[in-house]
């Protein structure tokens, strides 16, 4: 069952988190999306939220049940893979967007609403690049650790869209944050995110600082 969504204005700032489930990694593989996600943050503040299931005729293997608690019967009663991309591009409404291992969900957004006759072609931001960038010091860069490093507050079960979204809107906001506090930077706004993701790690500091005019380090 999907979430409401709403189509009420938010500024220009709003950024859309998004996470997918699947039935595998690639759509060049024949692999579908099972299950879609969208937050809606601005000002480092979540504001909306989108999330449904989706049937695109396809089954779900033991593996994916088991990573994700997505069955085929809660596949089988979902509604169409093409009215739930429809609701979610509306949602989305062409804001800018950011995923965690964004070249991942980008695929499977473009590919799906590709199948809607629509253009997927939105500029995507993503935490996993952002936070090699910020926090060059983790474990890892998987969505859970870094949850961890910043004592974010869990959303629910890992590997379930809605759950995996909300986690990385809370990270996303979180970089903001540090973004703000440690390097000055007023607006760090989807434009910035894009260009520090293309910065290479020793140039971060003189990036942010031509930016934004700050110290250019903590």
């Amino acid at each position: 069952m999907a979430l409401p969504f709403h189509t009420g204005q938010h500024t220009l700032s709003t950024i859309a988190v998004i996470d997918f489930e699947t039935t595998g990694i690639s759509p060049n593989m024949g692999d579908r999306a099972t299950e879609v996600a969208i937050v809606l943050l601005e000002n480092g503040q979540v504001v909306d939220r989108y999330q449904s299931l989706m049937n695109a005729g396809v089954r779900v293997n033991s593996f994916i049940t088991q990573l994700t608690g997505i069955t085929n019967e809660m596949v089988q009663a979902a509604p169409p893979a093409e009215q739930v991309m429809r609701e979610a591009a509306r949602f989305v409404a062409g804001r800018p967007m950011v995923a965690h291992n964004a070249a991942f969900d980008k695929k499977f957004w473009q590919a799906e609403l590709a199948r809607c006759g629509q253009d997927g072609s939105h500029p995507f931001a993503c935490t996993v690049l952002l936070s090699r960038r910020l926090y060059p010091q983790a474990p890892n860069h998987k969505l859970g650790t870094l949850a961890a490093l910043h004592h974010l507050p869990s959303s629910g079960r890992a590997h379930r869209a809605l759950a995996d979204a909300e986690m990385a809107a809370h990270l996303l906001a979180q970089m903001q944050h540090d973004l703000k506090t440690r390097y000055a930077c007023q607006q760090p706004d989807h434009a910035l995110l894009m260009g520090l993701q293309r910065t290479s790690r020793h140039m971060v500091g003189p990036y942010l600082k031509a930016r934004t005019g700050g110290p250019g380090s903590s």
